[in-house]
Order: structure tokens, then sequence, then C-alpha cells
């Protein structure tokens, strides 16, 4: 994932030369300390970099809040064939945002990924959890996650509501509890995505898994017995291919439920979650540090952890 000095240094080199000989846009930077605006290249192709916020620590990242202010929008149920859901956007930060949807599992609310929302939505995401209804399969979940990003892209491309202008329709993401984590898994095979989340995630159908291109975190539950790690997530992980960056967390002693709302485990899973979002969509590698190097498992929190930082 991390770059060498030369191979930044060539970079930074190639991207003044194509902002001096093409097209530019200013984004503005949002750090806190700095205001100076930061030329962006059109189109942005390779190592793009819309960082925004303060330098991350593991405090700030465990905190339940990021830097941002957070309002919602309700979804109405004709949005999709999805039931609805709440949308959840950031103030106080300008310029394009990458978006991110969210699905809960079989016969489980919305109210079962909603912290989500928030937690992302307060480091610079427009983020969309749906409910959907309660009798359908992981496919359906995958069309009902590609379907809120359609919406929330059309919400930002009209005027007169709160994202208007807010979503980068080209950095999006996906995310799902159990079946709708087996959701996300499958739109990553069906649509252009740059990160996705699936959390203890479930999915017992053929798949082409081995074809998904989105940077990947799974998170696990240790004591899954529903979609357990050896026959579920590890599995999922070694289907990705090694080409795409990929992760796997597994939560000491979980249960199914270990990575829902109002969990002990909100935490870790937010630290882990905002830092891969911020990596992938904002392609932001203040982020590296918290998802390579460290011994993972040294926290008491995490059982295993598997990746294939570069």
């Amino acid at each position: 994932m991390t770059k060498s000095i030369i191979e930044k240094l060539a970079v930074g080199a190639s991207v003044m030369l194509f902002s001096m000989s093409s097209l530019a846009i200013t984004f503005p930077n949002n750090d806190d300390d700095d205001d100076d605006d930061v030329i962006v290249p059109i189109p942005c192709e390779v190592d793009c970099d819309f960082t925004r916020g303060p330098d991350p620590s593991i405090r700030y990242l465990e905190a339940e809040d990021g830097p941002y202010t957070v309002r919602t929008t309700n979804v109405p149920s004709s949005a999709g064939s999805f039931s609805g859901g709440t949308i959840h956007y950031p103030t106080g930060t300008t310029g394009t945002m990458g978006a991110i949807a969210v699905a809960s599992g079989f016969i489980a609310p919305e109210g079962d990924i909603i912290w989500w929302g928030p937690r992302l939505a307060s480091h610079g995401f427009v983020v969309i959890t749906i409910s959907t209804p309660s009798f359908d399969g992981e496919n359906r979940r995958a069309t009902q996650l590609s379907e809120a990003l359609d919406y929330v892209i059309s919400e930002s491309n009209s005027s007169g509501n709160a994202i208007s202008g807010m979503v980068d329709a080209t950095r999006l993401g996906a995310m799902g509890w159990s079946m709708g984590g087996g959701g996300s898994l499958k739109l990553a095979t069906d649509r252009e995505l740059k990160a996705i989340i699936p959390t203890a995630p479930y999915y017992d159908q053929g798949n082409d898994f081995d074809t998904i291109t989105a940077s990947t975190l799974i998170i696990a539950c240790e004591n899954d017995n529903v979609a357990s790690v050896d026959g579920q997530s590890s599995v999922f992980y070694n289907d990705i291919p090694a080409s795409t960056d990929k992760a796997l967390l597994v939560i000491a002693g979980g249960a199914h439920s270990c990575v829902t709302s109002g969990n002990a485990n909100e935490d870790i899973m937010g630290k882990y979650g905002v830092s891969w979002m911020k990596r992938y969509l904002d392609e932001d590698a203040r982020y590296d540090q918290f998802l390579c190097g460290p011994n993972h498992t040294a926290d008491g929190s995490i059982s295993e952890y598997r990746d294939n930082c570069n």
C-alpha cells in the first residue's frame, strides 16, 4: 500500500506536469491548519489524493465522532427496491466526497447497521443506511445497495436538497452485515466500486469473488455460528485475488451480531472501517499505518488479522 519516497516524488512530479499542461480543478484543502487550495488534475486516474481532516491517531479513530458535524435526511421507501433509509452527511467541509451504502442482514432492521452512518460521515463521507424487505436473498441485497448508491448520486446531481453537489460518483463504497455483507461482495463483482467492508458476511451461492477489484476489508466474528470464519469470511478472503488490496479482521469471542449497532466493538471496528474507507475512497496514505505493519492481534479485541499489504 505504501509507496517508497522515490515513487512518491515521481508521482508528485508527474502530477505537477499534468496540471500545468492540461485541465485542472481546485479542491479546497479542509485541513484546519492550512487554508491553501490543492490542485488536482482532471481526470484523476491514479494516485489521486482527496485528503481532508486532521492527521489521524488511534484515539481520534476510536472516538465516536470524527472532525465534522453530521446531519441526516430521510430516504422514502419509493426510492428503490429497498425500504427507505437515512442519508448521513457532514457539514463544515467543502468539495465532493465518496459515497457509501450500508445494508443490514436477513429480516434485520436498519437500526442494526445505522451506527456506521454518523461514524463514517463525520470523517467526510456521504453515507446511506438502508432498510430492506424481510425475506430476500444476498443477490437482492446487492441490487438494493446499488440502487441506494444510485439514489445518493441522483440526489447529489439535483438541486434543492441536502446533499446537492456533494457526491463524487467515481468514488463509491458498499458495506453490509450478514446477508448485507454478502450483498456487498456480490455487488463488487457487478459494479465498479473503490472499497467494500462486508461484516460477518453470509453468502451461500456460487460466486465470482475471484474477480473482485474493490479493496476489501472483511470484519468477522470469532464465534459466529451463522456465518463462521472458516466457512464464510476466510473462504471469501482467500477467493479475492492477491492483486486486490484486502484484509480480514476477526473480532475476538464475537457471535454473529458482534458487528451490529450498540456493540462494545464499535471503537475497534470504527478505527479499521474509517481507515479503510479513508485509504481507498480518499486515497489518503496517512491511514496505511493503521492497516499495515503493527501487530494487530496485540489488541485483545482482535483474535486474527490477515492482509496483503504491499
